[in-house]
């Protein structure tokens, strides 16, 4: 592949959206990076459902309009009048913020979900966690049970689903009373829950974490704070991507919540 068969998509900020290309954007979404074939990377605040289960829930939705589960893809009607879809090519947990992917392209969309299942996309996370971690870099590896019940998910320790991420600390709060540490977690696999559950399991627990976190920890520190969110953000997403005959690199990123530097 020669230099000019090669381009970046992650430096550009996105132009505005107007008109009929205008997006049926949720509350604080914000499209942070572009690529070319319609490839869009949006920023989800905590709290925001990546795709809406029901009509009653799209105002809470990453789009605010139809999605269709089958083809799993947001569509709405444009200014002009015609259909516009949004292919979404990645989920995060509601309370988990952070970078989301979508497409218009359905043939993209193809390419870019075989990506992950590849395991060709690089996901980086920052999660602000309770304790003191007991190296600066480390690599984790689990072996994970999941189990689904209807529609909801819980993982734990002892099963037979490996899992492995790479940790780094960033920054730490260096308090007796309440240690408190802002890590990097790059998964290497992309288990259900992993990353909390691999957190909880180095007693390492993500503020926040209703499921698998200190229930303790996290009154003692909502009351003492206001913070009640799960302190979990996918930070930074990164790929080649082929399209139009050229290979694109494409990185998005998501500022760290300032609810986490705050904090330490």
């Amino acid at each position: 592949m020669t230099q000019a068969e090669r381009s970046s998509s992650s430096a550009v900020p996105p132009p505005q959206l107007r008109g009929e290309d205008e997006l049926p954007l949720g509350d604080e979404v914000e499209v942070i990076a572009r690529g070319p074939g319609g490839l869009f990377a949006f920023n989800k605040p905590a709290g925001t459902l990546s795709h809406p289960n029901m009509r009653s829930e799209q105002p809470r939705a990453l789009l605010t309009c139809d999605y269709l589960l089958q083809g799993e893809c947001f569509r709405w009607t444009a200014a002009s009048g015609g259909e516009r879809r949004m292919y979404l090519l990645n989920r995060l947990d509601s309370h988990t913020s952070g970078v989301i992917l979508g497409v218009t392209d359905i043939a993209l969309a193809q390419h870019i979900r075989a990506l992950f299942r590849e395991r060709h996309i690089k996901k980086v996370y920052h999660a602000l966690v309770f304790g003191k971690p007991a190296q600066t870099t480390a690599v984790w590896k689990d072996q994970l049970a999941v189990e689904k019940r209807a529609a909801r998910v819980r993982t734990g320790t002892g099963g037979n689903i490996p899992a492995e991420s790479t940790m780094r600390v960033l920054k730490q709060r260096r308090d007796a009373a309440l240690p408190l540490a802002l890590i990097e977690l790059t998964p290497r696999t992309g288990r259900s829950h992993q990353l909390r559950v691999q957190c909880t399991q180095r007693h390492l627990p993500i503020v926040g974490d209703a499921t698998y976190g200190d229930f303790g920890a996290n009154r003692a520190l909502a009351k003492a704070t206001g913070l009640k969110r799960l302190c979990l953000h996918s930070h930074q997403t990164h790929f080649d991507y082929e399209h139009g005959g050229r290979v694109h690199n494409f990185t998005a990123t998501a500022p760290t919540p300032a609810e986490f530097l705050k904090l330490l």
